[in-house]
């Protein structure tokens, strides 16, 4: 399974990385959507071997050279991400754009790669070598292995940008740095996601997000060994097949997320001890393509490149017992059914104007906030990974032989990513960030779906 997380990794050169060309000092206003996520950061790493060929091409010293290089220069393009988040008069976040610059550290791990605990990022890339944000917007870490292998590992902060966003940055930097053209430059137009006047919603939004005042004090903690830990596993294409299979039977096609959310729905759900109790699951969904619905082709591509939060968190919520009892495609076609309500234009429209009428309230999508009686069964998000680049984060000297995000968020509801595996065989990479008690009984009733992630399945043994 690989070493321990006993390595150590020591810091060296520490430096701040600001766009090559200077910009006039501005605000960036955040979009109404931005305003409902908290203030938290995102990992995100990818690891490179060292090949033959490296070895009179690349130093340490010349790839993080390039990687400096080219991050100075692609700022010019994502200049929100080289400036600070700060509170305007009325106490909402507000985007700084002043070139302050990203803080780049280097660093040795005294490990090789391949003996890197990958299944256990707590131990193994917590802290070691996804780097913890502490100044501006993003921030970045390399380090160097025994081997010569090398993991660039980034934080950003989540209300600047989401995962697209961040892809899409992720991409340029290493198309920068190979000297090629930005494929996808990206677009800042706040006025895409202007609300309505007058602005109108459906009152069904209020099941959706909550204003923070209104949330109960949080409840008093219990003393369990049970707490949240991070794994990454591997699932076999042909597994994903057989769920989705499975959860069409009903006659409703089922995409393989819609399939994977309903498994592992009722997997949560079966480790709950009181059966009258409700179990929670929200999926990510990503506005861009909604909101570009009848649109002309050049605001069409203004949203597929658009830098920021274009994102709604839609659940379903039942009685355990009834999760715990009906089949798999059951459990789907309700999966797909509040899926449906969240996957229009009128909906991120609608959200757009819900915020609007609610600020400067803080807000916070309601399956992150336990009941009125305080929390009333298990939650999880599950966010599709499946644009993640890792193929396309490039920077000259070969491709990731893997790369995932890291989100160990603290809340009480889990988060878990599925990412397409790096060897483009159909497999998926999931990222899980659960209780103890909620992966182990995952592993230990389908441990032939959820395979832990090792170097060997990465070779391709």
């Amino acid at each position: 399974m690989g070493v321990k997380g006993d390595f150590a990794v020591v810091v060296g050169k520490k430096e701040v990385v600001a766009a090559v060309l200077p910009m006039p000092e501005h605000w960036l206003p955040m979009s109404n959507l931005d305003l409902l996520l908290p203030p938290v950061d995102v990992g995100v790493f990818f690891c490179y071997k060292k090949t033959p060929q490296h070895d009179n091409l690349f130093t340490f010293a010349s790839m993080s050279g390039v990687l400096k290089k080219s991050l100075a220069q692609v700022l010019v393009s994502y200049y929100p991400f080289a400036g600070e988040v700060v509170q305007n008069t009325v106490g909402e976040p507000e985007l700084l754009c002043n070139n302050r610059g990203i803080d780049f550290v280097e660093a040795f791990a005294d490990v090789e790669l391949c003996d890197l605990d990958l299944y256990n990022p707590d131990e193994s890339v917590e802290g070691k070598l996804v780097p913890q944000k502490k100044h501006g917007v993003l921030c970045v870490q390399v380090t160097e292995f025994k081997c010569g292998g090398l993991v660039v590992g980034c934080t950003f902060d989540h209300r600047v940008a989401d995962a697209y966003s961040t892809n899409m940055f992720l991409v340029s930097w290493a198309e920068t740095a190979r000297s090629t053209p930005l494929s996808l430059r990206p677009s800042f137009r706040r006025s895409l996601l202007n609300p309505r006047r007058p602005g109108f919603y459906s009152s069904s939004l209020d099941d959706l997000y909550i204003p923070i005042s209104t949330l109960p004090p949080p409840p008093e903690p219990q003393h369990s060994d049970d707490h949240l830990i991070s794994r990454i596993y591997h699932i076999a294409a042909d597994q994903l097949i057989g769920l989705q299979s499975l959860a069409s039977a009903s006659g409703t096609h089922k995409t393989k997320l819609e399939a994977f959310c309903a498994f592992l729905w009722k997997l949560v759900a079966a480790g709950v001890i009181g059966k009258g109790q409700f179990c929670k699951i929200g999926i990510v969904v990503d506005g861009r393509i909604r909101l570009s619905e009848g649109e002309l082709d050049d605001k069409k591509k203004l949203f597929t490149s658009y830098f920021g939060n274009v994102l709604s968190i839609p659940y379903g919520e039942k009685p355990v017992r009834v999760l715990t009892s009906q089949s798999l495609s059951s459990t789907a076609d309700s999966v797909h059914e509040f899926l449906e309500s969240a996957v229009t234009k009128g909906h991120f429209l609608d959200l757009i104007d819900w915020v609007e009428a609610r600020r400067p309230e803080p807000l916070l999508a309601r399956i992150y906030a336990g009941g009125e009686d305080g929390p009333d069964g298990p939650a999880l998000v599950v966010s599709s990974g499946q644009r993640f680049p890792v193929s396309k984060v490039d920077f000259g000297w070969g491709k990731p032989v893997f790369g995932s995000y890291h989100f160990p968020w603290g809340g009480e509801a889990g988060y878990v990513m599925p990412m397409p595996s790096p060897l483009g065989n159909g497999d998926w990479v999931v990222y899980m960030h659960m209780m103890k008690g909620q992966v182990e009984l995952i592993q230990r009733e389908a441990g032939d779906v959820f395979r832990p992630l090792t170097f060997e399945y990465l070779n391709g043994n």
